[in-house]
């Protein structure tokens, strides 16, 4: 079993994935970003690194023994002139500037690359816990009419177009029409704006319709930026009147799975994994 470095960017996923290591009796280190990581991995073995410190990450893991690495967490492209990169990150910057400019899964993989480079194996979320992902099949009491196959299906088709234009991850479709897609505002600020939707486009508490779908985009590295549902997604989609969530079984994270089951059952939501076809 390797060793574990585990890059913790912003929300609960690296927590909980840092959880998961100590139950397992996996050994692991977290690498926490210095302003984004949240507090919630400071009872975890690691050291707290500047986005650009690449070489004080490096050193870091190689010093712990680590011989694979996972990022996990948020974290937002960043204003790259007001970094402050150590040596090693100086080196890596220029590349990585030009890669960003066609777009974040060329910067994320730009950034991988610098790790296989120093010997690390990537592994993603879904690999290091795979029980984390979306099964296939329901999750939770609640299950779709015959009236959401419809936008189920519309749902998964917009987020994959989207994905394809690598504009985001996410789509809300209600009665066939597209209500919303995502793009670098996140998928809490686009349930938002579907809740400020006048109610004759959209579902409403004790009248739920229309879903929310996410998918990967086709282009993008799986080890890095898996879409990912938590509890706010649920409640997120419960005030903007859907009936559900859906997204392919076995590329879709789960931030605290459980909290995530009751939420559902308790709005009266169906979650739903389906299975991912490739084009």
């Amino acid at each position: 079993m390797k060793k574990l470095g585990l890059i913790a960017g912003a929300g609960g996923l690296p927590a909980e994935i840092a959880d998961h290591c100590r139950k397992a009796g996996r050994p692991y280190f977290v690498i926490r970003l210095k302003g984004i990581a949240d507090d919630a991995t400071l009872g975890h073995p690691g050291e707290a690194v500047g986005l650009a410190e690449l070489g004080k990450t490096f050193k870091a893991l190689k010093r712990e023994k680590c011989e694979a690495v996972c990022f996990a967490g948020l974290v937002h492209r960043p204003d790259f002139s007001a970094l402050k990169p150590d040596i090693r990150g100086m080196a890596a910057l220029p590349g990585i500037i030009a890669a960003a400019r066609h777009g974040d899964d060329a910067l994320l993989r730009r950034v991988l690359e610098e790790f296989s480079r120093e010997g690390f194996v990537i592994e993603g979320v879904h690999e290091a816990v795979g029980a984390m992902t979306l099964p296939l099949g329901l999750l939770g009491k609640h299950a779709p009419a015959a009236e959401h196959k419809a936008d189920i299906e519309r749902a998964l088709e917009v987020a994959k177009a989207i994905g394809q234009l690598d504009v985001g991850q996410g789509a809300v479709v209600c009665d066939g029409l597209v209500l919303a897609v995502e793009a670098q505002e996140g998928t809490d600020a686009m349930l938002r704006r579907v809740a400020e939707l006048p109610v004759a486009l959209r579902g409403q508490p004790g009248a739920f319709k229309g879903v929310i779908a996410k998918a990967p985009k086709p282009i993008q590295e799986l080890r890095v930026d898996l879409p990912t549902i938590g509890v706010a997604t649920i409640r997120g989609a419960a005030k903007a009147g859907l009936a559900g969530v859906v997204g392919e079984a076995g590329r879709l994270l789960i931030v605290d799975r459980e909290a995530v089951i009751a939420t559902a059952d308790e709005f009266g939501l169906f979650v739903l994994g389906v299975e991912h076809k490739a084009p």
